[in-house]
């Protein structure tokens, strides 16, 4: 049996993208608890925190000096600089 405290909830892609496009839309705007706040939906905040961890992990989102979640996950920019390389190398 396992006790509520140790329960950890996946979130749901639907709830996932929605976290995304909101700091996409609100970069640099608020901190983390703030931005849990505003959200158009509803989100335990357990369930919030792993995406925060997910996207921090993956290189989409970063902390300015302040604490505000700032959207950084350009793949245009990634694929430019792989293409300087790659031209560089040959």
């Amino acid at each position: 049996m396992t006790s509520r405290a140790s329960t950890i909830h996946s979130p749901q892609l639907n709830t996932i993208l929605m976290v995304e496009s909101f700091i996409k839309e609100h970069s640099g705007e608020y901190k983390k608890r703030a931005l849990w706040e505003n959200l158009p939906r509803k989100v335990m905040y357990q369930t919030y925190s792993v995406i925060i961890s997910y996207l921090q992990d993956s290189g989409k989102i970063a902390a300015d000096a302040e604490g505000k979640i700032c959207w950084i996950y350009n793949p245009g920019l990634v694929q430019r600089y792989i293409n300087s390389i790659e031209k560089k190398i040959q």
